[in-house]
């Protein structure tokens, strides 16, 4: 027991602020684009370009995963509705806050605050409609391929339903988030939407060692028996 908390309550705790904070950053930051690869590679005649948000999306998916491996359908329907809910919030703040005139010896005048944040709230209502849709179907890949291979080969669970809801999740918070008010032609989608899931599919194999290492500290920090008990009715729960 931590403060009343006993030690499963602690790393639902600390999986769950690990997604909280990656979900709400990424929104916040995403209509920021940055090249991905060298001038030389053109993409329909153009460099590809992605969001700088596609580098934290990975982490909530793979914090997705975990959570889905310890708890459950019930457990990343609880902490996707809550975050579904802080991200509201953020709009509504944001709304807000644009509302307000700054004062002329602000740092940041209304011209330059609007155009990040007003942007950021095209991006959070594409995030929110591409996160439920996307964590529905992290959530039934995961579980299918648990039902397949068992207690074994996480990495293959986890990278798995990661590569299949991050193709819905690109598609989505692009055309909703940018593609629609910045008036994109059809090239320009395409020349985000294949880097930026690409980027995620790199990034999503590249923290697989990541996987392991906190799957490792979850069952040093709850045991081996009890983290075991949690892993299979999580699977028993979800089916």
């Amino acid at each position: 027991m931590a403060g009343g908390l006993t030690r499963r309550d602690v790393v639902y705790a600390i999986l769950g602020a690990f997604f909280l904070t990656n979900a709400i950053m990424a929104e916040m930051i995403g209509g920021k684009l940055i090249f991905v690869l060298p001038e030389s590679v053109t993409l329909f005649g153009a460099r590809p370009a992605a969001t700088v948000g596609v580098f934290l999306w990975p982490v909530v998916f793979v914090t997705t995963d975990l959570i889905n491996e310890y708890f459950g359908t019930k457990g990343v329907r609880r902490i996707t509705l809550l975050a579904a809910g802080m991200i509201a919030y953020v709009f509504l703040v944001l709304f807000a806050t644009m509302l307000l005139p700054a004062t002329p010896f602000s740092g940041v005048d209304d011209t330059s605050f609007n155009k990040v944040f007003g942007q950021s709230q095209w991006i959070i209502v594409g995030s929110l409609t591409a996160f439920l849709v996307s964590q529905l179907v992290d959530v039934v890949v995961f579980h299918m391929l648990r039902r397949r291979s068992g207690s074994k080969m996480l990495w293959l669970r986890s990278t798995g339903s990661t590569v299949v809801s991050q193709v819905i999740d690109s598609v989505i918070v692009l055309y909703i988030g940018l593609a629609i008010p910045l008036h994109w032609s059809l090239g320009q989608f395409v020349q985000v939407a294949v880097p930026n899931y690409l980027v995620k599919l790199v990034l999503a194999v590249l923290m697989t060692p990541v996987i392991y290492v906190v799957h490792s500290w979850v069952e040093r920090y709850l045991g081996h028996e009890q983290a075991h008990e949690l892993a299979e009715a999580a699977a028993r729960e979800s089916e």
